[in-house]
This record gives C-alpha cells, sequence and structure tokens, in this order.
C-alpha cells in the first residue's frame, strides 16, 4: 500500500512567510526602540538635568519670613526735597549681599561694564563699580562659587571673572529668540536676592537712577528665581529653545498660586514672572499677564515709571503692540482708574511716544471718573543743558501691589527680549507710615512725580528729549 506524503513546499512557504513575519517584528521593535532612544536623547539635549540638588532647600523647608529693603541709586548731583523717601544705596544692598555669601552667587545681567574704560568712567563716578568688581573677583578666595549668565559673547571683564574662577554661560539670544538679555538679578546662597534695573554697569551706580529690592533670608521667593537663572544656564550652546522643560526650571508659584511670606514681618503674596512667552516653563506667569493682573486688581491708582513707552514692534514691518495699551485703556474708561506715567525724557526718546500718550490722554478729554497724566522725567541741568543721567526705573505700583522689572514698555522688549520681574501684593491699614514696600514706592514715585526734574506733557508743547523731531501734539478741543 502506497504511503501518500504531502509535498514540502507549502511547508517551505510556510516557513518562509513566518520567518519574513519575525523579521518585520524585529524591523518594527528595532524601529520603536530606536524612535524611543532618539526622543529620550533629544529630550536629555533640550535639557541639561543636573545632578546636584538645590542645597537641600525645598517647598517644605524654605524659609518664609524674610527682610527686605528698597535700593537706590540717586546720582550724587541730583537732589530731592527731604520727604523721608532715603532708602538703602544700590551699591550697599549689593555688597551687603557679597558680605553674607557662603557658597555661590548666580548673577544674569544685560550689560557688563564696572570697569569701564569710558572717558566718562573717571574719578567718584567709575569708584564704585571698579570695587563691585573687586569684590566679584575676591569670591574665589573665599570658596564661594561665582556663575553668570550673560548674553554678551565679547566681554574682557567677563573673561576677566572666568580668570578668578567664575563660571560664565553664554546664551545666543539672536539664535534663540531674536532679541537680547534683559534680565537683572541676583541669587546668593539660593537664600538672598535683588531683583531691579540696575545692570552690572558702572553708569547704573553712579550716573544712573534705579530702583529695585535686596530681600534676605527668603529661601522660597530665592529659589523659585534660582530656577529661571537654571533656565539660562541650561541654553548655553543651543541655537533652539527646548519645547521640553526639566522640572528643575518649571515654577514653583504664579499669579494665581502666590507665595505667602512675611516682609518685615508684614504678611505679603509675592511670585516670579519672567518673558518672552518661550522662556516660561511650566506654571511660569509671563511679565504681561503678571501686569495685566496688577491693574485688573487696582482699587483706585496705577502709578507707572518707566524709561521709554512705545506700543510697538519697533522691526520691519512695525506693528501696533497693544497689549499694556489696551489694559491702560480699559483701566480709564471701563473701570475709572487714576493712572500716572512718569516716563524718561532722554536722547533716545522715540517721537511716536508723544503720539501714543496723547492718544491715551484723548480718551478723557470731557470725561468724567477718567484721570490720565503723563510727566517726562529729565535729569538734564536747566541752565546748561548738561544731561546728568538717566531715570532708569521700571516699575508699577497700585494701591495694593508693586511690580519691578527688567523692561521698558515697548513691545519689542516683552515679544524677544529676556526679563523677569517681581510681584509683591499686600494690604493697607498699617498703623506706621510707609511700612509696607508698597507704600515706599508708591512715596518713591510720588517724590519724582512732584520733583522739578518732571515735565507735564502739554497740548501746545512737545518736551526736547531726542534729537528726532518730535510731531506736534495735537490741541484738546473745548467744549462749545
Amino acid at each position: 500500500m502506497d504511503v501518500i506524503t504531502a509535498p514540502s513546499e507549502p511547508l517551505l512557504f510556510l516557513s518562509r512567510v513566518s520567518k519574513t513575519c519575525l523579521r518585520q517584528k524585529c524591523i518594527v521593535i528595532f524601529a520603536l526602540v530606536c524612535c524611543f532612544a532618539v526622543l529620550v536623547a533629544l529630550i536629555f539635549s533640550a535639557v541639561d538635568v543636573w545632578g546636584e540638588d538645590e542645597d537641600g532647600i525645598t517647598e517644605e523647608n524654605c524659609s518664609k519670613n524674610c527682610r527686605i529693603a528698597l535700593v537706590e541709586n540717586i546720582p550724587e548731583d541730583v537732589s530731592f526735597s527731604d520727604n523721608g523717601t532715603a532708602h538703602v544705596p544700590l551699591s550697599v544692598g549689593l555688597h551687603t549681599l557679597l558680605d553674607l555669601a557662603n557658597r555661590s552667587v548666580e548673577i544674569v545681567s544685560s550689560h557688563w561694564a564696572l570697569n569701564s574704560t569710558d572717558p566718562e568712567a573717571s574719578g567718584s563716578f567709575a569708584k564704585q563699580g571698579r570695587l563691585l568688581l573687586q569684590r566679584l573677583q575676591g569670591l574665589e578666595t573665599r570658596a564661594v562659587s561665582l556663575k553668570v549668565a550673560s548674553g554678551l559673547t565679547e566681554s574682557a571683564e567677563l573673561r576677566g571673572l572666568e580668570d578668578h574662577g567664575a563660571e560664565v554661560h553664554y546664551l545666543n539670544m539672536t539664535a534663540l529668540t531674536k532679541g537680547h538679555l534683559n534680565s537683572s538679578f541676583w541669587v546668593v546662597d539660593r537664600k538672598h536676592l535683588y531683583i531691579g534695573s540696575a545692570s552690572m554697569d558702572w553708569r547704573s551706580l553712579s550716573k544712573m537712577k534705579e530702583l529695585g529690592v535686596v530681600i534676605f533670608n527668603c529661601s522660597c521667593l530665592a529659589l523659585d528665581l534660582h530656577r529661571i537663572f537654571s533656565l539660562y544656564w541650561q541654553l548655553q550652546y543651543k541655537d533652539f529653545v527646548p519645547s521640553i522643560w526639566s522640572k528643575r526650571v518649571t515654577a514653583l508659584y504664579n499669579k494665581d498660586r502666590a507665595l505667602p511670606v512675611l516682609l518685615n514681618g508684614t504678611k505679603a503674596n509675592v511670585y516670579v514672572s519672567s518673558s518672552p512667552d518661550v522662556f516660561c516653563p511650566k506654571d511660569r506667569t509671563r511679565d504681561i499677564d503678571a501686569i495685566f493682573r496688577m491693574i485688573q486688581d487696582a482699587r483706585r491708582f496705577v502709578y507707572i515709571s518707566i524709561r521709554d513707552y512705545l506700543p510697538l514692534i519697533n522691526r520691519v514691518p512695525h506693528r501696533y503692540w497693544s497689549r499694556i495699551d489696551g489694559m491702560i485703556r480699559e483701566a480709564l474708561i471701563l473701570r475709572g482708574i487714576k493712572v500716572r506715567l512718569l516716563i524718561s525724557c532722554w536722547k533716545q526718546t522715540h517721537p511716536l511716544t508723544f503720539n501714543f500718550v496723547w492718544s491715551l490722554k484723548s480718551l478723557c478729554m470731557e470725561r468724567d471718573n477718567c484721570s490720565l497724566e503723563v510727566k517726562f522725567f529729565s535729569l538734564r541741568d536747566q541752565r546748561n543743558g548738561t544731561a546728568r543721567g538717566i531715570n532708569h526705573n521700571k516699575y508699577m505700583v497700585t494701591d495694593s501691589a508693586v511690580y519691578i522689572g527688567n523692561f521698558d514698555w515697548v513691545g519689542n522688549e516683552f515679544a524677544y527680549n529676556a526679563g523677569a520681574g517681581l510681584v509683591i501684593s499686600q494690604v493697607q491699614g498699617q498703623e506706621e507710615r510707609n511700612a509696607t514696600v508698597v507704600e515706599q514706592v508708591k512715596a518713591v514715585f510720588e517724590r519724582d512725580w512732584y520733583s522739578h526734574y518732571t515735565k507735564t506733557l502739554q497740548a501746545d508743547k512737545v518736551p526736547e528729549c531726542s534729537k528726532h523731531k518730535a510731531s506736534q501734539a495735537p490741541r484738546p478741543k473745548t467744549a462749545s
């Protein structure tokens, strides 16, 4: 009887099919593994995850009982009437921070010119800048690390600090945001901090009028500001802004979850804001949103002191930047908030500034419960026209809060430049006059506002600030 055997071809076919499927599965699995590896590599190349801890400081054990001092630099040949607004000199505040430093000093500054060769930088004008530079160079001998984040690629001063042991990370801001690094703040030992308008420039310690705050023993807030520094630190050598950030740079506090603290024994809520949008990882409030919230929360007044006011993206093609301009209009018309604008009058004041502020001022013509006042601040000598310096302040104060930032109120600044701001909210009703920082900053604003260095915006006379020929301001219509 013949035995019938099955043909071998189907088995061979099935075997080949099986091997082919297995090979394809392997390829697919291999491809998935490769994709995952590439993704991990991209993530870790985008954010430099540090191995160090944050000096053992956490949200649970950080300090919220803080001491704060308002610091100012007022040029030595500028005088105000004595009305109780004298504050700690800026140079004293910075030197105090260096006295307290035990482990680390982290600095971000838009300029580095403490030891300038400028002919103006002579005598007493340059003394404070050189002294501060010497103190920074001497940190190495005290075993205190100095870290600097800078947008300046060519700086002899920073190279000199590196020769004295400093670590400097350079950010290519042109590639990252098409802007500049305008931030100006210090973080010392993750416990103390400075933030304000002054940069590491001899002029900021002598000829410029500057304002900021120094806060001591406030590790909760210092830790959050340190995270902005960490973000800058991680961007060295990068020509793109990562879409995924390490948790070490995400915000701890923001406009919806501010940090409750004691400032000189007085209750306050504080948080740090940042710009531009791409430099704001998870939970970080943007500067523009911090300003918007403050204006929204104001009940009686909004006082603004800035060097420049220009609601434009001042690049080709130029375009109107409505954010802050619109906020002010809404506060004036819809809510009856009293607004005062104190703008610096200096050689680079844009002629369109006058047009924009007149546009704002015209809203209140023949309207009740609408008050917009504009003054231009100039430190120019009235007799010989010599410029003594510039009012470089960048802050806003309302009846319940103060914002101290690094930006002029120009569209370009918020859209492209890197900066940081500090918001402090405090209740009124303290028995002692000027007991809160908000009251102190309000007093500074009013001192400057009523000083002889201001010029009121008039319908028939445009202040002579710049070399540009400004257009004549329109005359207000009178009631018929």
